[in-house]
């Protein structure tokens, strides 16, 4: 959603570009369930869309079989939230629900949000080609491009045809064997948990 782009930046309509929104409806059947973190500018069209920053879809019930999220890459400072929880909740949400799950984020392999919630938890990886993806901008193709490499990562069943789809905008690969392993030598298990005022995932 803002991606490259601080949520509390002037503007916050960062939007997927067309051939990744195409990508990502051919691989769910046609259409989206839920995007849980849209705009009003945005083109995924997806059957349920939760607002940003009018609705927070963190705050919100994902019990959905597919969700798309290009989820805010800054702080909110408002909130109290940030990429990590956008993530958290992505790995829960497969885990409850068996939900297919694809999010559109920076690689940043060496983070903790990674570590717990993408490596041990996530199917696979696309590590996109485009050495700077570059994002709509308030839904028109004249934003700039991201200042990190991106990567597409799916929490789901269904490698095979992933790697289909994907296969022609990144380096697929399969992380199916890293599930439920320790990842680096000092890493928590992964837990999650819901206060009682609040949806927030938090992880421990």
């Amino acid at each position: 959603m803002s991606a490259g782009r601080s949520v509390n930046s002037q503007s916050q309509s960062w939007g997927t570009p067309a051939k990744y929104v195409n990508a990502i409806k051919k691989f769910f059947g046609g259409s989206i369930s839920l995007d849980p973190c849209s705009n009003e500018y945005s083109i995924v069209y997806a059957e349920t869309e939760f607002l940003l920053p009018q609705n927070d879809g963190l705050k919100e019930n994902w019990n959905y079989p597919t969700i798309y999220i290009n989820p805010p890459y800054g702080a909110d400072r408002e909130r109290g939230t940030t990429i990590k929880n956008w993530l958290a909740k992505c790995a829960l949400t497969h885990n409850k629900y068996g939900s297919e799950i694809l999010a559109l984020v920076p690689v940043a392999t060496n983070t903790s949000h990674w570590k717990q919630s993408v490596f041990g938890q996530a199917k696979a990886i696309c590590f996109l080609y485009d050495t700077r993806l570059k994002f709509l901008e308030n839904g028109q193709d004249v934003g700039k491009g991201a200042p990190m490499s991106c990567a597409m990562i799916y929490w789901g069943n269904d490698y095979e045809k992933f790697y289909e789809v994907f296969a022609d905008f990144g380096a697929v690969v399969d992380i199916e064997n890293l599930k439920h392993k320790k990842i680096a030598d000092k890493r928590k298990l992964l837990t999650f948990e819901f206060e009682e005022k609040s949806t927030y995932p938090r992880i421990f």
